[in-house]
């Protein structure tokens, strides 16, 4: 096996080869990073810094395979590398958290006994949180700033404030791995071979807290999911817990017990036992309910005053069953660049800022609604179970034309049902095909999309 130097002295990046158990020595590049593009693209640019690293780091060594690489961070075309110091970082940083920028890292790898150079480069988009002076300097206390480019991390508490990215996440860590792969494959090196099959669990175990592969009894289908149903549950408490904190319950302690009773009948009947069932009424006005990860419901006090009998209120609460049943909502949160934000449910200590801001994040993401499929399998699976629990299915009809007339009748609403509940007629088709009800023409034709009266 080759000898593998990595001409880097960054953590981060040494962390990053770790976890494929590579045995490789660091040897610290004597080059100095050029910040000025000049003619040269950005990808150039930052191609042109590596393969100097890596020449710098081969002239040193008689064999084997030098890996280097040089991050740069592009907002309004102004090019941020490492901080020169605290000043230069804290000015860095809330300039880059006020737009969208650009993470370019070039890759050099040198193969000495073959004589091979190979170049390449990825790139990133990072939406930060705008931030404070406060906020910077907090930071600071507890992050180093200065051996990063941009003055950020995402692995660290840089994720508290980091929005999302468009494209590699281990790019932003600093060493984008699947670039990193496709060139050793170029290079005809064996050594990672067993990249491929053991990449997607052994990363989600490092970075995520373990992946587990789980029969989804909904779907019927084989699952991976990046976190054991203990940690959904306590996910899932973290963000109650934040609910609790910023939202009101209702006062009328008749409508809880109402809302409870249906549900405990509801969770009694569905395909998933090993977890306990939660339902609260908020006390808002807008048409509409959520589920959180690990069993926890909750329901408007503007959509319980839209419907006519318990019938139609077990229709929404086994809709929302259905979705923790079919675990929709924690594999949304792994879909997102919540990858932190899940970390940090579970590793952070209950009750700190960190967890409030990221249980925050998780519950505006699971209020967006689900995917079209996501929706009508928990439809599916909703009036299935409130037929097994003695209500009469057709609730979920009544309730669902009444939310297409409300839908007519009223604008749209930031987290109103019939915007995070779409294709309210395809739903409707899809209940009466689950009773094994005629299936009428109007049934297919998306009569939503008339005008607002």
């Amino acid at each position: 096996m080759k000898m593998i130097y990595l001409a880097s002295d960054s953590k981060a990046r040494r962390k990053l080869l770790n976890i494929f158990g590579l045995k490789f020595k660091v040897i610290s590049s004597k080059s100095k990073e050029e910040r000025m593009a000049g003619h040269l693209s950005y990808a150039a640019l930052v191609k042109r810094n590596a393969l100097t690293k890596a020449q710098n780091a081969a002239d040193r060594v008689k064999n084997g395979i030098i890996i280097a690489a040089d991050t740069i961070v592009v907002q309004d075309k102004k090019i941020f590398g490492k901080p020169r110091d605290l000043k230069d970082a804290r000015k860095m940083l809330k300039r880059l958290s006020l737009k969208p920028q650009w993470l370019y890292t070039g890759i050099a790898l040198i193969d000495k006994d073959k004589n091979k150079e190979l170049l390449d480069y990825e790139k990133t988009k990072v939406y930060m949180d705008r931030l404070t002076d406060k906020e910077v300097d907090s930071y600071f206390r507890q992050a180093s700033p200065l051996d990063k480019a941009g003055s950020f991390d995402i692995q660290g508490r840089g994720a508290f404030f980091i929005r999302r990215i468009e494209g590699c996440y281990y790019n932003v860590v600093g060493l984008p791995l699947r670039k990193l792969y496709l060139m050793f494959k170029r290079l005809n090196i064996r050594l990672f071979l067993f990249f491929l099959t053991t990449i997607y669990c052994l990363l989600t175990t490092v970075f995520l807290s373990g992946c587990s592969t789980e029969y989804n009894v909904v779907t019927g289908k084989e699952e991976t999911y990046y976190y054991s149903t203990d940690k959904e549950v306590a996910m899932g408490r973290a963000i109650a817990e934040q609910v609790e904190k910023e939202y009101k319950f209702a006062d009328d302690p008749l409508i809880q017990k109402r809302v409870e009773d249906i549900g405990k009948r509801i969770a009694a009947v569905c395909d998933r036992k090993e977890i306990d069932y939660h339902f609260y009424v908020l006390e808002d006005d807008e048409v509409n309910a959520v589920s959180l990860p690990g069993g926890y419901v909750y329901v408007n006090k503007g959509l319980i005053d839209k419907i006519a009998n318990d019938d139609e209120l077990a229709g929404v609460i086994a809709h929302e069953v259905g979705h923790i049943v079919a675990r929709h909502s924690i594999k949304k949160l792994q879909a997102m660049q919540g990858y932190s934000i899940l970390r940090l449910l579970v590793a952070v200590s209950p009750g700190s800022a960190q967890v409030g801001n990221a249980a925050d994040l998780a519950f505006l993401e699971l209020l967006t609604g689900y995917s079209r499929e996501d929706e009508l399998l928990a439809d599916q699976l909703g009036v299935r179970y409130e037929k097994l629990a003695g209500y009469d299915p057709r609730g979920m009809i009544h309730f669902l034309e009444k939310l297409q007339e409300v839908h007519r009748r009223e604008p749209l609403r930031p987290k109103s049902y019939f915007k995070t509940h779409p294709y309210v007629p395809d739903r409707i088709r899809v209940v009466k095909q689950e009773l094994g009800e005629d299936i009428s023409f109007k049934d297919y034709i998306n009569i939503e999309q008339a005008p607002h009266k």
